[in-house]
């Protein structure tokens, strides 16, 4: 028989309280979205509102208010207790310190919703589709084009979905037949189910067009089709000698018809040139960078945050009850209404307590990424970052690791040589052959010169690659050149080859 047993033992557990997960969160919020943020916090708690005001310093104890003890019952602690909550005016918080760009206005980045699927859509009218079963096909042909403007479900399976949403048979042939209607909609290449026939549909449709093109033209691209159709492996594989022997024509023919091949459009819904027609994504820094006279001048950039305060009505409602408590007039109606006022003012408080504190730790984070890179950010040079590990700033701030996390992810910084974003400063570190500590990052730019500078008709391979590092002073091994050139997506070699 088993026997139950009972015991006592004792564990330490550490719990964030609401406040430190609102910070965290909000941490993690870039300044595009801080604003949105706010927006919402202003929709669910009305006693926050939108207000200009001096910047406070709260006293201690002030957010340490119990919702559910009962308020003093003497006279003199009643005065003494709403006093001391009403007066401690938390109105005075403001989203904006010392370190806020000040700006005349607002930045406000606007995006454009896509709507190349209508496009396709507004064409059909041109596609000479025979009857509504065919309009059907070709709708649903469309709402299956990626945003690349690919088809990359197979015949088969729109003919399922035809059938189950639609109760409309077809075929394969069928389908196939109005996919290719669709493939001669504008922008060419549209429908496509490959790369292959994407450069096929836009070759083809160019030599439709210039059919009365000078012959040479026609040559170049009648070869450039012959490339695509018959030798798309060699050409991917960039096999030129092999082309040239294949296609019996030299190689300035064989430049040119490369030449053609590589100004299409390997991504045909980007050819669309309507005024929604792509999403556009802004970058809004977080930070601001500049140099005055010589000296590296960091602020934040808030001047899309509206300043918070707390609703002056609901102060008022506070001293109404205040007044009536010292009367001694209060009912159970009263006292719930209170405590829902106060827990929406201490919400308000926590709230704008928090947009505050999110501004002294991004701000005290930054400036010491600024003066851990000091000499990156005055020079603009990459090859002077040093190696900075998210232990180092954390060390140097006195915050978590994780918080230092936080702050950096999806955060953005603007300098006078562009908007970087801040996860690009952290870098592990080497030592080169003179002992001299050195940032993963110098050595990718050296990388990337020696690759943008080489002879295009005999790449550097990955082994001499790691012959000039080492040359250069860096002593890396090749699989670690191979990894850094693929972090730059970098191809290798062979697929670097040009005639």
């Amino acid at each position: 028989m088993t026997m139950l047993r009972q015991s006592l033992s004792q564990k330490m557990t550490q719990k964030l309280s609401p406040q430190q997960i609102q910070l965290m969160k909000l941490l993690q919020v870039p300044t595009a979205n801080l604003e949105q943020r706010i927006k919402e916090e202003l929709e669910i708690n009305p006693a926050l509102e939108e207000g200009d005001r001096e910047e406070f310093e709260p006293s201690e104890g002030t957010e340490d208010f119990d919702q559910d003890n009962t308020e003093p019952q003497d006279a003199f602690e009643m005065d003494e207790y709403w006093d001391s909550y009403i007066e401690d005016d938390p109105t005075s918080y403001k989203t904006r310190g010392d370190s806020y760009a000040a700006e005349e206005d607002k930045t406000i980045p606007v995006a454009v919703s896509s709507s190349f699927h209508d496009y396709l859509e507004e064409q059909l009218g041109m596609a000479e589709l025979s009857d509504a079963q065919e309009m059907a096909i070709a709708l649903q042909i469309i709402g299956s084009i990626d945003d690349d403007g690919y088809l990359r479900r197979a015949p088969l399976s729109i003919m399922d979905d035809l059938l189950f949403s639609q109760n409309i048979v077809a075929d394969e042939a069928k389908i196939l037949a109005v996919l290719q209607k669709i493939q001669r909609l504008d922008p060419p290449g549209v429908g496509a189910r490959d790369l292959r026939e994407c450069l096929l549909i836009q070759l083809e449709n160019e030599a439709a067009q210039n059919h009365q093109a000078p012959i040479g033209e026609q040559f170049v691209t009648d070869l450039a089709i012959r490339i695509i159709r018959d030798y798309f492996d060699e050409f991917t594989k960039k096999h030129y000698e092999k082309l040239v022997k294949l296609l019996e024509v030299s190689e300035e023919e064989l430049r040119e018809a490369i030449d053609e091949i590589l100004k299409l459009n390997p991504k045909p819904a980007s050819g669309y040139t309507g005024d929604t027609s792509q999403s556009v994504n802004y970058v809004v820094p977080d930070f601001i960078i500049v140099n005055r006279d010589g000296e590296l001048d960091l602020s934040l950039n808030m001047r899309n945050a509206p300043e918070l305060r707390i609703s002056d009505h609901y102060r008022d409602m506070l001293r109404d009850y205040a007044r009536k408590a010292r009367s001694q007039r209060t009912g159970r109606q009263e006292r719930e209404a209170v405590t829902f006022i106060k827990q929406k003012i201490d919400s308000a408080r926590w709230f704008i307590d928090a947009i505050r504190q999110r501004q002294e730790t991004m701000y005290k984070t930054m400036y010491a990424i600024l003066q851990y890179q000091y000499d990156y950010f005055f020079s603009g040079d990459e090859r002077k970052l040093r190696p900075m590990i998210l232990k180092d700033i954390s060390e140097i701030t006195g915050l978590d690791i994780s918080t230092i996390s936080r702050v950096a992810n999806s955060k953005y910084v603007q300098t006078e040589f562009g908007v970087k974003r801040l996860k690009e400063f952290f870098s592990e570190g080497m030592q080169t052959q003179e002992g001299e500590e050195v940032s993963t990052l110098e050595v990718k730019k050296v990388l990337s010169d020696l690759i943008a500078t080489e002879q295009k008709r005999k790449p550097l391979s990955d082994e001499k690659l790691t012959q000039l590092l080492s040359d250069k002073g860096y002593d890396i091994a090749r699989r670690t050149v191979a990894k850094y050139r693929e972090q730059l997506n970098i191809p290798v070699a062979r697929l670097r080859k040009e005639l």
